[in-house]
């Protein structure tokens, strides 16, 4: 059994900092890309995010030089420190893992966590 879960978020005002991180855990072999995804009210899914295994990292151009995602892979756990944040950051942030069990790469995501930036 595999699980992906956040921790952190919360509210803040704009301007202010936040962070966020994510943890797989269970019976994982490898994980390949680990991801940052927002949704906002009324919006599509973003992805904001992605960090490789080997440390390669995109941003959305929205984020960039604003946030800055990291990885521990000794602990299987990705985090998300946010700075400057806007009120149009305000969204539920998933964290997604591409994790190898059983010889295959399925796709896990965590159940979200809110994030919300007062104006």
């Amino acid at each position: 059994q595999v699980q992906v879960q956040e921790s952190g978020g919360g509210l803040v005002q704009a301007v202010g900092s936040l962070s966020v991180s994510c943890v797989a855990s269970g019976k994982i072999f490898s994980i390949n890309d680990m991801d940052w995804y927002r949704q906002a009210p009324g919006k599509q899914h973003e992805l904001v995010a992605t960090i490789t295994k080997a440390g390669s990292i995109t941003y959305v151009d929205s984020v960039k030089c604003r946030f800055t995602i990291s990885r521990d892979n000794a602990k299987n756990t990705i985090y998300l420190h946010m700075n400057s944040l806007k009120p149009e950051d305000t969204a539920v942030y998933y964290c997604h893992a591409e994790i190898l069990l059983d010889l295959k790469w399925h796709d896990y995501w965590g159940q979200g966590i809110q994030v919300t930036v007062s104006s």
